[in-house]
């Protein structure tokens, strides 16, 4: 990445010691425990490659598919795995953006000292989210010594103090617990392994949607004061369109709402088609599934207390909550009325992606994709 006198737009290093120094320590386990837990994640992510590719049917039997690295990690792994693929992703943003303060007056420390506030405030956000996430497809993720990933990008992630500390908050069976926490995410590395072009798909999305970021400093200032108004001026009662939307979303470019409208359809897909495989393989392989997921759609709802949940709201998380449930009853619903393979023709190109309306009303999907028999033809 440019630099200026050295500089980054991002202290990453400083994001990395902000998250690993914030973030709570994970329960309490022995040595013997933990290498317990370890090898049984990476036993049940091996059962579940095969449990998934029978379900989803993405993979003919015998087709050769690239191999993605299964991690299991802790909370501080996790943090510094996704700084190094956020800072792959955003490369190109930052890059323009520090052109642009090169030529500005006092450029030099404006960057020294922007770069080492970016980096306390990421590792604050990432230092949040170490201790709540489960597992995770890094789809961007760059290759490196201390965490490999595959030559075209991709690692799946099992965040293990995570996954023991919501089993042991359910009370339910850590053996079924954890093979259920692998189907999601071998579902996910499934996605990406059998659909070649999604990755490319994502990537180029997420570049358009960044290039649409206002590079200049006081429109972006001016932006998030609207946006920090107009939670400040909300009201349970009013009726006004910012109400519902994160800080996030409301940062945004008419442009990226509309791209971002794409990608939430795209993430849907994803999320509610894990969701749904995973609870079709559950029955066979997990025999306490039926408990778990009722505890774990409780604790989904409820969170964990006002703050957890006003900063979730804040973030953008709750709408990720929502792409589970909307994504997930899409599935079912085309796979009811078409059948596995059927619903399978999603993944032909981008053009037979749902759109985030189709998301809500599958039947438009349906009609759109099979009644034509051009699949894939229209312009999207």
């Amino acid at each position: 990445m440019t630099s200026i006198s050295g500089a980054e737009m991002v202290d990453w290093n400083l994001a990395v010691a902000t998250a690993t120094r914030l973030v709570r320590p994970g329960p309490e386990v022995t040595r013997d425990e933990a290498r317990a837990v370890v090898a049984e994640l990476r036993r049940h992510a091996r059962t579940s490659e095969r449990h998934v590719r029978e379900f989803s049917r993405m993979i003919p039997e015998g087709s050769a598919v690239p191999d993605t690295p299964v991690l299991v990690v802790d909370r501080a792994g996790w943090v510094k795995a996704n700084v190094a693929g956020f800072r792959e992703l955003l490369q190109p943003l930052l890059g323009k953006m520090q052109d642009r303060r090169a030529g500005a007056p006092g450029g030099a420390v404006l960057g020294a000292v922007g770069g080492k506030v970016t980096g306390v405030e990421l590792g604050m956000l990432l230092s949040f989210l170490a201790s709540r996430v489960l597992g995770q497809y890094e789809t961007f993720a760059p290759v490196s010594r201390d965490l490999p990933a595959s030559a075209a990008g991709g690692r799946l992630l099992l965040v293990a103090p995570n996954i023991v500390h919501v089993e042991r908050e359910l009370e339910v069976s850590p053996h079924d617990f954890r093979l259920w926490v692998c189907l999601h995410e071998e579902t996910h590395r499934t996605q990406f392994t059998a659909v070649p072009w999604l990755r490319d798909h994502l990537e180029g999305e997420i570049q358009t949607f960044l290039g649409a970021t206002e590079v200049d400093p006081m429109t972006v200032l001016e932006r998030i004061r609207e946006a920090a108004q107009s939670f400040v001026g909300a009201r349970p009662d009013a009726e006004r369109g910012d109400e519902g939307r994160s800080l996030v979303e409301l940062v945004q470019t008419p442009e990226q709402r509309e791209i971002l409208g794409r990608l939430t359809g795209v993430m849907s897909l994803l999320e509610g088609h894990a969701d749904y495989v995973m609870d079709g393989v559950g029955p066979q392989v997990v025999p306490t599934v039926a408990e778990i997921r009722e505890k774990f759609q409780q604790r989904r709802a409820s969170g964990a207390g006002r703050l957890d949940a006003a900063l979730r709201k804040l973030l953008g998380l709750d709408a990720k909550l929502r792409q589970y449930r909307d994504g997930e009853r899409f599935v079912r619903a085309v796979v009811g009325q078409v059948g596995m393979d059927g619903f399978n023709r999603v993944w032909t190109s981008p053009n037979t992606l749902p759109t985030r309306a189709e998301i809500a009303k599958p039947a438009d999907w349906v009609a759109r994709v099979h009644s034509t028999g051009r699949e894939g033809s229209e312009e999207r």
